[in-house]
């Protein structure tokens, strides 16, 4: 089954739905009906809110999954924020807590590897 459009092919406006139809028994409802915030989304933005909820709301498994920085993914879940008509809160306390201690594990872990040498490691960790 297709996804529902929700802008105007012609202006770009948001359409509005006016039938509702029961594929079982065939019942008709006509009215006008409004699109829920979710549905209001363009599609990749649907794509990625459906990946947040199965990867647990986890900003760094979707960064890892979408193989994206963790601030690009925390900026894409600003822009759906905002799309969905809602202010962008600051991040919390444990947020970024837990999101820099994340980061200086990540350095830690090329340091072991190998990937990034000491003087490296310092450097990024004193940007952390």
């Amino acid at each position: 089954m297709y996804q529902t459009p929700n802008k105007c092919p012609v202006c770009g406006e948001t359409l509005t739905v006016t039938r509702l139809t029961c594929p079982a028994c065939d019942t008709g409802i006509e009215g006008r009906f409004e699109f829920s915030r979710l549905e209001r989304l363009a599609p990749e933005q649907r794509a990625f809110v459906e990946m947040f909820v199965r990867l647990d709301g986890k900003l760094n498994w979707v960064a890892h999954e979408m193989k994206i920085s963790y601030p690009t993914v925390r900026a894409r879940l600003d822009e759906v924020i905002r799309a969905m008509g809602y202010e962008v809160m600051e991040t919390p306390p444990a947020e970024e807590k837990q999101r820099a201690a994340e980061q200086r594990q990540a350095i830690l872990d090329a340091l072991a590897a190998g990937k990034i040498n000491s003087a490296e490691a310092i450097k990024q960790l004193q940007g952390v």
